[in-house]
């Protein structure tokens, strides 16, 4: 009588399934909801940028009066803080967009938009470095001290330093926000899920931030954001990946598989 163990028909197939599946690639659901987290994310970063930027920060700022300046700040101490916080947030949104959109754009050129993500995210540290100078302004204003030790108006303009000192570093960082983009424009006309005239948008968004950070650097007097005009592309983006997630899904998934084949 043969010792071997008696194994029931199609008994090795189940014990392959589990090896096989393990092999297969990641589901392109992934890449759907990566797509649906980017746009989600790029929405909101807007309305709260636009919010602590132009509507807590900019509206506090008397450009040339720093006494007027830190009035406004103490009498609106509350809105200075939200503004800060609502950056902050922008911050942590800015890190999930990052690894959203590599997940997007990675079935097109897996190191390119390494190199996209890596950008979006050594500009979110320094952006958070120009965030901290706004932290240093609340504590600078609301300790009475200081103003007893070095005066009103020596407090009133070391605040308004560092209010300069957010705004000229976050210029600065624009320049990698703005390679950012042009490298994501590139991948979205490279893609064939996305439409090229997004892409293209999207590169001039990029041109128009590294203008606005150059601009500001080099430049002697004000300067004119110009984008204030080209961020039409990272919008148009944000509902496009809301709105034809599925469609990204599917047509990166088999730009993927055609790659690797």
């Amino acid at each position: 009588m043969s010792n071997r163990t008696k194994y029931p028909p199609g008994h090795h197939d189940r014990m392959d399934a589990p090896l096989a599946a393990a092999q297969r690639p990641a589901p392109n659901w992934s890449i759907r909801w990566a797509s649906i987290t980017a746009g989600t994310a790029l929405l909101l970063m807007s309305a709260l940028a636009g919010f602590g930027k132009l509507g807590a920060l900019d509206g506090l700022i008397t450009e040339g009066d720093p006494a007027q300046t830190a009035r406004n700040i103490m009498a609106s101490e509350d809105l200075f803080r939200l503004g800060i916080a609502s950056l902050t947030v922008v911050v942590a949104l800015d890190v999930v967009i990052a690894w959203a959109l590599y997940r997007v754009f990675s079935p097109v050129n897996r190191s390119l938009s390494m190199l996209a993500m890596a950008l979006r995210l050594v500009y979110s540290g320094v952006f958070m470095v120009a965030i901290a100078q706004l932290v240093g302004v609340i504590h600078l204003l609301g300790n009475d001290a200081n103003v007893a030790v070095f005066g009103a108006d020596q407090v009133n303009a070391q605040a308004m330093l560092d209010i300069t000192a957010f705004n000229d570093i976050w210029y600065v960082s624009q320049i990698l926000f703005g390679l950012h983009l042009l490298l994501i424009g590139y991948l979205a006309y490279r893609s064939g899920y996305i439409p090229r005239l997004l892409g293209v948008l999207l590169a001039i968004a990029g041109l128009g931030y590294a203008t606005d950070s150059l601009g500001a650097v080099l430049s002697h007097g004000s300067w004119t954001d110009i984008s204030s005009f080209t961020f039409l592309g990272e919008f148009l983006l944000a509902l496009w990946l809301l709105v034809r997630a599925r469609r990204i899904a599917t047509s990166s998934f088999e730009l993927d598989h055609s790659q690797a084949g």
